[in-house]
């Protein structure tokens, strides 16, 4: 009979050995995220930017559409409250005027914020890391991550970034060291394999 406890207790504890390294190598991590979020060639959604200002009781509210290319970047097209078409990349950011794109002259922090809204929507964590401790909560299908960041300048801007989605990001929610914040929601998600021909043009330029 003693055998008998014995050799059950020790299967059980075997079992539960089993059961926790089988959970540990099916855990949701940051590998799996960015493969995840940089697989789709084009995703196309619609956009609602909330900002919330300190100084006033209501947040501005933008709402647009955008196309994120893997190895292009990123096309956002403001619709509301007024028409502005912005590209960002690699090089930085550029607005569509009467003559074609003109690329900004940007202060160092904008700089810094569009490299971490591509980096965040590419699912590039490895960037990520460098500037900010990263937790990530939750499966492929709802997951969610928290950005802490790591050195005094960024911390002088944020306070941490909360992003959260599916196969995509969905949700990105700025909390600035001042107080202010912003939210930007992105919906009517749709995942392709190429860009058409007026998307390339604009993000070749």
């Amino acid at each position: 009979m003693r055998l008998f406890k014995l050799t059950a207790r020790t299967l059980f504890s075997m079992g539960m050995l089993f059961s926790m390294t089988v959970a540990r190598a099916d855990a949701f991590d940051l590998a799996q995220l960015s493969r995840q979020l940089s697989e789709p060639e084009v995703v196309r959604g619609s956009f609602v930017q909330e900002k919330y200002l300190r100084a006033l009781p209501q947040p501005l509210v933008s709402t647009g559409t955008f196309v994120l290319a893997r190895d292009r970047g990123l096309l956002w097209l403001l619709r509301e409250p007024m028409q502005q078409d912005y590209r960002i990349s690699g090089t930085g950011i550029a607005r569509r005027n009467g003559s074609g794109w003109q690329q900004s002259d940007q202060p160092t922090p904008a700089a810094r914020q569009n490299d971490l809204f591509l980096a965040v929507l590419h699912g590039n964590t490895e960037a990520l890391q460098r500037d900010f401790e990263l937790e990530l909560n939750g499966d492929s299908h709802t997951w969610a991550l928290t950005l802490t960041p790591r050195s005094k300048l960024l911390g002088q801007i944020f306070t941490r970034i909360l992003i959260q989605g599916s196969a995509t990001a969905e949700r990105v929610e700025l909390l600035e060291a001042q107080g202010d914040s912003t939210l930007m929601l992105l919906t009517d998600i749709q995942i392709d394999d190429q860009l058409d021909p007026s998307e390339l043009h604009d993000l070749a330029n």
